[in-house]
């Protein structure tokens, strides 16, 4: 008989010395929601032997929300940590886990763990320091509030833009003055052609003759441009908008240009210079002659 007990104790000290042994634990049976829980699976005595278990992220069920999970070999010693949250309120389990040590299959024993809601809908939640009155100087103010001044001021300044864009490109480009100062420079861009010094006289009274009744159609809105020069003088007369000063003078050198033109004559030039000087004092006087018209008709 003492010998049956030699043997199976002889027996488990094999198993004991020379078997693997697992082991689990769980940190806490109850956590919040979010509340971080620690699970551990533990192999001793591995000798050598390979370790399988499921995937990484994947060894708990699915309301465990996995942040971390660590597998560690030391000193023929296999541990697997896992760190987890849960987020829906109720009691959970954790199965049996398999760990295949070679070709021995170990299991975990289950685990029941409870997932509560710290703060329910009906606790009062107090502050532990009460609020305290903070007085703010122009600075915190200012430091607050900048960037929305900033932005105010840049908005000011795009509508004051837009408003002075609007304006200039909405003016008018024709009014009498403006066309009375485009014509003086044209008159003086004739000139420095220098038409006159050498000689040109067909093409002086051309582009003299052509400027002035492109100036006549504008300013004083008689078709210059189509009338031949005697139905053009007569128009003049009967329109009664020009004076009879620019009448005069704007008579004299159109006829004279079509003189030019078709070479019955060649003015010396005195002449030219003279007729020129005449044309530029037509479109100063033409200023007055729309006003005039202007407080004739009341427009």
């Amino acid at each position: 008989m003492n010998k049956i007990f030699q043997i199976v104790y002889l027996l488990l000290g094999i198993v004991l010395i020379h078997g693997q042994t697992l082991s689990s634990t769980l940190d806490k049976n109850t956590v919040g929601l979010g509340e971080k829980g620690v699970f551990i699976v533990r192999v001793q005595n591995l000798e050598g032997k390979v370790v399988q278990s499921a995937p990484k992220n994947e060894l708990l069920p699915f309301h465990f929300e996995e942040i971390t999970d660590v597998e560690k070999l030391q000193n023929d010693a296999y541990e697997r940590k896992i760190e987890f949250q849960i987020f829906e309120e109720g009691e959970f389990t954790i199965p049996p886990l398999e760990f295949k040590v070679g070709e021995t299959v170990l299991r975990t024993i289950p685990y029941t763990i409870k997932a509560v809601n710290q703060y329910a809908a009906e606790d009062e939640i107090e502050d532990i320091v009460g609020n305290k009155e903070v007085k703010l100087s122009w600075s915190d103010y200012w430091e607050m509030y900048k960037w929305y001044v900033l932005l105010v001021l840049m908005g000011i300044a795009l509508i004051v833009f837009a408003v002075g864009l609007y304006k200039y490109f909405s003016k008018p480009k024709d009014t009498p003055k403006v066309w009375t100062n485009q014509t003086l420079k044209a008159l003086e861009q004739l000139r420095k052609k220098n038409y006159i010094s050498k000689g040109e006289t067909r093409q002086f009274y051309v582009e003299l003759i052509d400027l002035m009744r492109n100036f006549i159609l504008v300013q004083y809105k008689i078709s210059a441009d189509v009338l031949l020069t005697e139905d053009l003088v007569a128009v003049m007369r009967e329109s009664n908008v020009i004076s009879k000063s620019n009448e005069t003078r704007l008579e004299e050198v159109l006829k004279m240009g079509d003189q030019v033109k078709f070479a019955k004559i060649f003015p010396h030039a005195e002449v030219m210079e003279k007729h020129w000087e005449m044309m530029r004092q037509v479109v100063k006087d033409s200023l007055k002659d729309v006003e005039t018209e202007q407080l004739r008709s009341g427009v």
